[in-house]
């Protein structure tokens, strides 16, 4: 995993929780992918990407964000995200139109949450 991002995940109840802190660009991008889809099961229903702490994303990292959606929609499992809404993160999400793609969370317990509703 290169210095500049630290990945972290757990598990609450059914649901993975990826904690990414720094910043994902093209260098990382497929570290990180790697790294989120790892901490995902068949029997979770919901993955949640907390970017409170990321300090960068380009569209490298974007990408990530679209393809991890693709992907847990195709195996019936939901994507939420969580983003500082003040954030330059929010801003770039809410450029790239990922916002009306995926669920985005202001934290992380709205998007656990949200995660575990029907």
């Amino acid at each position: 995993m290169s210095a500049l991002v630290r990945v972290a995940d757990e598990h609450v109840g059914d649901v993975a929780v990826v904690v990414i802190d720094g910043e994902i660009d093209a260098s990382n991008a497929r570290d990180v992918r790697e790294r989120i889809r790892n901490s995902l099961t068949n029997r979770g229903h919901a993955l949640v990407v907390d970017l409170a702490e990321t300090a960068y994303i380009d569209s490298a990292g974007i990408n990530v964000l679209f393809a991890l959606d693709l992907e847990l929609r195709q195996r019936r499992q939901r994507l939420h995200v969580v983003v500082r809404p003040e954030s330059s993160i929010a801003r770039m999400i809410a450029i790239t139109g990922l916002e009306r793609a995926v669920a985005t969370h202001p934290e992380r317990a709205a998007a656990l949450e949200a995660a575990v509703a029907p």
